[in-house]
């Protein structure tokens, strides 16, 4: 058998626009902090900080949109169910712009919360308070985008993250400059770059959605009667998918916070290990993706076949990708630390928990799989389920840090990723076994 078959070739055609997309979200983070810095004083980029982290936990929470519809597309388009297709994609916009409209609502008594809860400099959370009643205003759209992103990654378009991403991100970025940096509009000027990159995105979706609906000569009538039938599974995929999601918001932050009790040292060592991390997860993010389109797809028209096929075409590619990964950290992660710092002590440190970035790549690339393929298969329940015994895991990991420090932390991090991999491994295999996967 060839290593590279037609299926890995689909899987590479669909993963490496998704990759490339990504790449734009640092760069976008990296022009926030450039434009941000360089005005007079420091506030303005703590606000900023505290106003995205804020907006980035709460907004994270609605991803479920984004991934439910991706494996109810996927099985429509694999069934060729012209109705549920289009249903697939009224149903969680509905819910996306109902969503959108009441965190424009709550904006102002959820700044207030976070001040409170955050405390810190006046200054400083008057910005944030200011980035995030501009900011997110571009909840509907934001929550949309998400929705019409899912919708075409289950369709197989693969041209059409690229173009959003990068569309919209490149409109943030210019916008940002000239109101920021020219316009002095400062924070708020920021936030409303993001603001009109985001319906820009919209727009753009929509286009791209129509095309689509052209090509496969879908009514938009279809469109507008998609808002009935089914919408209880759709609920539940949802609620499940929301509770998987706020467990690892909660595991992810826990790190920062516990990691913030040992000194400013040891934060700032693990925000750069963290940029590790984070460009593996993109990598195998696109991956993921893939997978719940594929998977999908053989799991609508049922091809048991197929799936399997695509789960070990999924397998080959994404397991070199992240042993480069570990052999990229492992060879070369100490010129990346002191690119990223040049603080001697900085430095040191880094290099003495560089060996869990060199694992980790290992450690989650089955998690990031299997995500994709439940997801694929719209199993929220089992991703559920495997979330809270990967989080249970994590919490009883911490125990170590007492002895361990900030080596414990990592240990629990790399306890999570693996436990994440087995328990849906072994959802998968008990399926396999008992003929069921398809029972659903």
């Amino acid at each position: 058998m060839s290593f590279l078959n037609t299926t890995d070739k689909k899987l590479w055609r669909l993963a490496l626009p998704m990759v490339l997309s990504n790449i734009t979200v640092p760069l976008l983070g990296l022009v926030d902090t450039a434009v941000i810095g360089h005005l007079d004083s420091a506030i303005y980029l703590g606000g900023v900080a505290i106003g995205t982290t804020v907006t980035s936990f709460l907004f994270m929470l609605l991803l479920f949109l984004r991934m439910s519809t991706t494996g109810m597309t996927a099985q429509a388009w694999g069934s060729g169910n012209s109705a549920a297709l289009a249903r697939a994609l009224a149903q969680p916009l509905i819910i996306s712009l109902v969503a959108g409209l009441i965190f424009i609502v709550v904006r102002d008594p959820v700044s207030q919360l976070a001040s409170g809860v955050i405390g810190g400099d006046a200054d400083t959370l008057e910005q944030a308070r200011v980035f995030i009643r501009m900011r997110w205003l571009s909840a509907p759209a934001t929550f949309a985008n998400l929705v019409l992103l899912g919708w075409l990654l289950g369709v197989q378009y693969a041209r059409a993250p690229v173009i959003l991403l990068v569309a919209g991100n490149l409109v943030n970025i210019l916008l940002e400059v000239w109101f920021v940096l020219h316009l002095h509009l400062g924070v708020r000027g920021a936030a409303a770059a993001t603001v009109i990159s985001e319906y820009v995105s919209l727009l753009v979706g929509v286009l791209l959605v129509l095309q689509v609906f052209r090509r496969r000569k879908i009514s938009v009538r279809l469109l507008l009667e998609g808002w009935r039938g089914d919408i209880k599974r759709l609920l539940g995929l949802n609620r499940d998918i929301l509770l998987r999601t706020l467990l690892l918001q909660v595991c992810f932050a826990s790190l920062t916070l516990i990691g913030a009790r040992m000194g400013a040292q040891v934060v700032a060592v693990n925000a750069l290990l963290m940029m590790f991390l984070t460009f593996t997860a993109y990598a195998l993010d696109g991956f993921a993706y893939a997978v719940e389109a594929v998977s999908g797809e053989a799991y609508g028209a049922r091809e048991a076949g197929k799936l399997h096929e695509v789960w070990r075409a999924s397998c080959r590619q994404a397991g070199i990708v992240a042993l480069l990964f570990s052999l990229v950290y492992a060879l070369a992660g100490q010129y990346i630390i002191a690119m990223m710092t040049s603080l001697p002590s900085l430095r040191h440190l880094a290099d003495h928990y560089l060996i869990w970035q060199v694992i980790l790549p290992l450690a989650g690339v089955g998690g990031y799989l299997l995500d994709g393929l439940f997801i694929g298969a719209t199993r929220g329940r089992e991703m559920r389920n495997s979330m809270t015994i990967a989080a249970a895991g994590y919490g009883l990991t911490l125990c170590s840090v007492p002895w361990l420090g900030n080596h414990g932390l990592w240990l629990a991090l790399c306890v999570f990723m693996l436990l994440r991999g087995i328990t849906l491994w072994h959802c998968w295999q008990q399926h396999q076994r008992r003929g069921t996967w398809f029972d659903h």
